[in-house]
């Protein structure tokens, strides 16, 4: 296996430049569905190196960006609660809902506090045995089997007061909405890399068997160069399929048995994405054999109708219809210190990105 600087060599990473531009024949417009993505092509100054011909937007891909209005509000209310301490990753502590933010509710006295790991949550509760510890489940398929797997350890275990708010969601189901839009005119996609590691390569295939390009790539400079020269390849060539340039990590099938500790716990629901409304099945509830220790049902939570923030465009964005510098709010009422929007808080939200490493129009 090569070394990873190996993939950021300058040497080998100016003649791929080239070789894009070679590939390209015709216009071509992809989504990258990573949040991790996003944030690496900025880094990385891909975009300032593209050919004219080849435009990029981000998709649905992060996390605590898709997260809705209304699970943020049922987060904050439930934090509230007295006996209840909050679990989180460090992303969603500062994103705001209708009233506040999650750390808004700690300066009022909630507990709320930040992990690395669900497991670092059922510690906390093993610790703290007078309260009911929750940790709030936002994420894909990348993080969900770590979430299966601490809810097996909290069975195991009789962890009575330890249970989780799950708005986890998959990936396939926002990518079937958005390419039935004919507005997004999408005709590649880069596929994630870490979500991939779960479900495999192969999750891809009815999009390109719709004659979408789609190609799997790392996160490095290297693997991003050579996965758009992949899809402009499939492209010029007419020949859409699944490429998968990531097989250090990523295989056709995925992880089985990551997937098998997801099946036994977690069942489809549909839920609520952020600019994108209610998708059927893209969300995922714990089954009722588990109920114990399912949030919703352990404290009988009620997620209220919500709005989205006056004036704020992240749906927009997250469809890939918009870019960050276009909406009104961008870098004026809206910035790292002050967010409006979900989008400018999270590390790997596409406001953010904007932000950091340039903002174009």
């Amino acid at each position: 296996m090569k070394h990873i600087d190996e993939y950021r060599d300058g040497e080998l990473i100016r003649p791929l430049v080239a070789e894009l531009r070679q590939s390209l024949t015709r216009p071509v417009r992809l989504m990258e569905v990573c949040g991790t993505h996003t944030m690496a092509i900025f880094r990385s100054g891909i975009r300032s190196i593209l050919p004219e011909a080849m435009e990029i937007v981000s998709g649905p891909g992060c996390p605590v960006c898709v997260t809705s209005a209304s699970h943020m509000d049922a987060f904050i209310a439930m934090a509230e609660i007295p006996g209840v301490r909050v679990a989180i990753f460090g992303d969603l502590f500062r994103v705001p809902g209708s009233s506040g933010s999650l750390a808004n509710a700690a300066a009022r006295g909630a507990q709320v506090e930040v992990v690395y790991s669900p497991m670092d949550a059922l510690e906390l509760a093993t610790r703290h045995p007078a309260e009911l510890v929750v940790f709030l489940g936002v994420g894909f398929e990348t993080t969900t089997p770590g979430i299966a797997a601490t809810i097996l350890a909290a069975a195991k275990d009789a962890v009575d007061n330890f249970c989780v708010f799950s708005t986890q969601k998959v990936i396939p189901g926002p990518l079937e909405a958005l390419m039935q839009d004919p507005d997004l005119n999408i005709n590649a996609l880069l596929c994630p890399g870490h979500v991939s590691a779960i479900i495999g390569a192969g999750a891809y295939q009815p999009f390109a068997d719709r004659g979408l390009a789609c190609v799997v790539a790392g996160f490095e400079p290297a693997d991003l160069l050579n996965g758009l020269i992949m899809l402009a390849r499939q492209i010029a060539e007419g020949r859409p399929k699944v490429e998968n340039l990531y097989p250090r990590v990523v295989s056709w099938e995925g992880n089985g048995r990551a997937r098998a500790m997801v099946e036994e716990i977690f069942e489809p629901v549909d839920t609520e994405w952020r600019g994108l409304g209610f998708i059927e099945r893209s969300g995922l509830a714990i089954r009722d054999k588990y109920g114990r220790y399912d949030a919703l049902k352990r404290l009988d939570i009620t997620i209220p109708a919500s709005a989205e923030p006056k004036g704020c465009l992240c749906g927009e964005i997250l469809k890939g219809k918009t870019i960050p510098p276009h909406c009104p709010l961008f870098g004026s009422r809206c910035t790292p210190a002050n967010p409006v929007g979900p989008c400018m808080v999270s590390s790997e939200g596409t406001c953010a990105a904007y932000h950091k490493y340039g903002q174009e129009t």
